[in-house]
């Protein structure tokens, strides 16, 4: 009885592990295509307080994406802004963007619209 009872929780922990499930294609085809946004774009990135050049904000948010997605912790794109590319996981502190012509903007903010330019 013990045995079935243990299975049968087993069975049912895993049915429910979706939330741990891994991170869909489409997903990981937005993410990439934003980070390459981010890379193009010409914007510096503020992060803690320093300014970084695109290439370096591509970077870093792409270190963010792969802990989240290595943790199993995205399941569509608005979650990796959410999650990794609005604030810094040590202050607290919003990114942001600074591209040329345009007001400095929060990071979450400027990849939202850009993520609604992909998907058009």
């Amino acid at each position: 009885m013990k045995k079935i009872l243990i299975t049968a929780l087993s069975a049912a922990l895993w049915s429910t592990g979706s939330a741990f499930a891994a991170t869909p294609d489409a997903t990981r085809t937005e993410v990439t295509r934003l980070l390459d946004a981010v890379e193009k774009s010409q914007c510096q990135f503020n992060r803690n307080g320093t300014w970084h050049d695109a290439k370096a904000a591509r970077a870093h948010l792409q270190k963010k994406y792969d802990y989240l997605d290595n943790k199993k912790l995205l399941t569509n794109t608005e979650s990796f802004i959410e999650r990794g590319a609005t604030a810094s996981s040590m202050s607290g502190a919003p990114y942001q963007m600074r591209c040329p012509g345009t007001a400095v903007v929060n990071s979450a903010d400027w990849l939202k619209a850009e993520l609604a330019r992909v998907r058009k």
